[in-house]
């Protein structure tokens, strides 16, 4: 049952890649959350020096209302208007990784800064089981088409994860299928929490 693997999904603020692939597994009937591992929101701005900056606590509603107010033209040209508003259908706010404490059976990173960060704060985490969790990185870049494409493949990767009768001792073999087949370099590593 796809239901019974707990997933999680992690981009740095928990906007365009985690909630693509958080909308597209949760239509597939998979378990899953998204987080960001940043310590603030980082969207677009009008120029790149000048980024819209909030904190996790901000709603996307909040985030939507703020950037239709700034300059509604331009966030929705480039497709920020359109993220938020799937992003509020699907929960109201970003939420942070680090301050979670939910156990996954599988987390996935779309880039090596953001898998660094979840190794990292679970490792720093005083075991409370021995609950094993596969972290994977797969990297996907920062915009809309990608983050799509990165949906399908974790989503193809999940469910080669479900189809697996003994995950643990078939992960290595899975990886390796995937990442030929994806054609990206695939980071993993197990963790226990």
């Amino acid at each position: 049952m796809p239901q019974d693997l707990k997933v999680a999904v992690v981009c740095s603020s928990n906007q365009n890649r985690s909630m693509e692939a958080h909308a597209f597994l949760s239509k597939k009937g998979f378990n899953v959350r998204s987080f960001g591992s940043g310590n603030q929101v980082k969207l677009p701005g009008p120029a790149p020096d000048r980024p819209n900056i909030y904190d996790f606590s901000v709603s996307y509603e909040e985030m939507y209302q703020d950037l239709l107010n700034k300059d509604k033209a331009l966030y929705t040209q480039n497709g920020l208007l359109h993220m938020l508003d799937r992003n509020r259908r699907i929960k109201s706010h970003p939420e942070r990784f680090q301050s979670c404490y939910e156990v996954f059976d599988v987390i996935f990173t779309v880039e090596e800064r953001v898998y660094d960060q979840v190794v990292e704060e679970l490792a720093s985490r005083s075991p409370k089981g021995i609950s094993p969790a596969h972290i994977i990185n797969i990297d996907v870049q920062d915009n809309h088409e990608e983050a799509t494409i990165g949906a399908f493949l974790i989503c193809e990767m999940v469910t080669m994860m479900v189809d697996s009768d003994d995950l643990d001792n078939d992960i290595d073999e899975l990886l390796q299928i995937f990442e030929a087949k994806a054609r990206r370099p695939i980071l993993h590593t197990l963790q226990f929490y």
